[in-house]
């Protein structure tokens, strides 16, 4: 036995008055616990007890140690009772890594609500469109898209789908025309996105008839994010997920081009490394997100595709 577990039965002992109190309280014979005792004093090479007929009594040696037992031993208890109670109430320091872009239109209006309901929860934001790797990151949950999650390992909840669209302010448009078919694309200017080099071959149409248009233009950034302010400041025709655009769709800021065609084979998901003994917080903000997305999220509900 260990001299931390060892001084814990001392500290039993003691308080219980006798061997057998002791034994009773950890579901162990009384000798096992009078030969742990012994070989506790035989380790420190000192008399703790004196054992008489009418029981037990401290040596002075024995009280000084019986002390600093009865220290660790609270402090063994006090951890316990807070671990137990972590297991079951959210609390602790949360970190959330997610896209620049669905960071700032989703995520961080929902923080808010999430921290009202746990109190005992803060958390802390890592806004990037890096990939991210919460197995070697000190991540609790990513929240990521289809396109980003190359790791087999993770567990991934899927949150909502990712509807893009092609679209354009109406100064773009004024200036240059609309585009009606996709082709048409090739003569306009089209932002890019430059960290991920698949999202810049816009495909249109589902199945095998789907095909893809390479796009091309000035102006490119590593953010989603930065994209869609270069669109509504007219700079060019960008393909944009529907949660970052649906409002100024339905407030005439942007246009939707080419409405036949949605892009639709993509998902955001949380993504997290562990689904076992999953800590409290993480549970609880997993739930929280699920319930608050569902099957049609909310910036599809009153613009409906």
């Amino acid at each position: 036995m260990e001299l931390s577990s060892q001084m814990i039965l001392f500290a039993r002992v003691v308080e219980g008055g006798s061997f057998s109190a002791a034994a009773r309280e950890i579901n162990q014979s009384p000798s096992a616990v009078s030969k742990q005792i012994s070989a506790l004093e035989d380790r420190l090479g000192l008399r703790l007890l004196t054992r008489t007929q009418q029981g037990i009594t401290l040596t002075e040696e024995g009280k000084v140690f019986h002390s600093r037992c009865t220290q660790i031993a609270d402090t063994v208890m006090d951890t316990q009772s807070l671990l137990e109670s972590m297991a079951t109430h959210p609390r602790g320091l949360l970190r959330l890594s997610t896209t620049v872009a669905f960071g700032k239109a989703q995520i961080l209006p929902l923080l808010p609500d999430f921290l009202a309901a746990h109190p005992d929860v803060s958390v802390s934001v890592a806004l990037t469109d890096r990939p991210t790797d919460p197995f070697t990151e000190d991540i609790d949950v990513g929240i990521r898209f289809t396109e980003q999650i190359d790791n087999a390992s993770v567990i991934a909840r899927k949150l909502a789908p990712n509807r893009r669209v092609v679209c354009a302010s109406p100064t773009y448009l004024a200036q240059h025309g609309t585009p009606q078919v996709p082709d048409d694309l090739q003569a306009h200017n089209c932002l890019r996105l430059s960290t991920v080099e698949k999202w810049n071959e816009w495909t249109f149409g589902q199945g095998p008839g789907a095909r893809g248009v390479r796009v091309s233009g000035n102006f490119e950034a590593s953010s989603a994010d930065a994209v869609y302010h270069a669109t509504l400041a007219g700079l060019g025709i960008a393909r944009l997920s529907t949660y970052l655009i649906a409002q100024d769709l339905a407030a005439g800021r942007l246009v939707r081009l080419l409405s036949d065609y949605t892009h639709s084979d993509s998902a955001i998901y949380a993504i997290y490394p562990e689904r076992r003994n999953l800590a409290p917080k993480i549970r609880a903000f997993l739930d929280f997100l699920t319930a608050h997305f569902g099957k049609i999220p909310p910036w599809e509900r009153s613009t409906p595709l």
